[in-house]
């Protein structure tokens, strides 16, 4: 009866969440692994995906996504610390092609392109420097629909690519990697946890959004 009662008052409940990988990997997977163990009865679905999910529709409980591309009417906590993007290739590519000065010099480069579902299109990298915005949409011969795939075929010198600096940072360090235009990448409001205002988190989802809460 007591292992009973205990069941019947522990948080339980599926909480359906879509990310983007590098969300998952570099934010949501070191918190989960704190707080799944505390609450056995609550099990979570991560669906890697860099498109702008309807959550009503696809019957998602919440999403994540960087501040600046989560919509109006929704609830955002921010999850995760300011993001900046890093431009990098190999030296050796570099030693085969000049050093951009500017982002409209990518134009000239032979560059590894990300494929966002939501609108079909190409992602166009985005940058600024004083108060100046600028979006390139950039060329090149492979395009993935993973940053992780990105930055592999980066480091195996078949072009530049735009990825998110923690995950490049190890290799720029190493010096395999060479990071260019950095001033020119800014940082960006950190990942967000978002889902629809008129809906009254669960139990479950409420302790999810505690444990996910950034503290700066």
């Amino acid at each position: 009866m007591s292992a009973l009662s205990a069941l019947r008052d522990s948080p339980m409940g599926t909480i359906r969440i879509t990310a983007s990988d590098h969300a998952i990997r570099s934010v949501l997977a070191a918190r989960l692994k704190k707080f799944l163990p505390k609450y056995p009865g609550i099990q979570v679905e991560l669906f890697a995906d860099n498109g702008l999910v309807d959550l009503a529709a696809e019957r998602f409980d919440a999403g994540v996504r960087l501040g600046e591309s989560v919509a109006q009417d929704m609830i955002a906590l921010r999850i995760g610390p300011d993001i900046r993007f890093a431009v990098v290739a190999t030296k050796g590519y570099f030693a085969r092609h000049p050093l951009p000065g500017t982002p409209d010099d990518l134009m000239q480069h032979n560059c590894i392109n990300l494929r966002l579902p939501t609108y079909g299109g190409l992602w166009a990298w985005e940058f600024g420097k004083d108060g100046r915005q600028m979006n390139v949409r950039v060329n090149g011969q492979l395009t993935y629909n993973s940053i992780y795939d990105c930055l592999d075929a980066a480091m195996a010198g078949l072009g530049v690519a735009y990825v998110p600096e923690d995950i490049a940072q190890p290799y720029i360090r190493t010096g395999h990697l060479v990071s260019v235009l950095e001033d020119w990448c800014p940082y960006w409001s950190g990942y967000h946890l978002y889902y629809p205002s008129r809906r009254q988190p669960s139990g479950a989802m409420s302790l999810l959004i505690a444990a996910l809460r950034y503290e700066a």
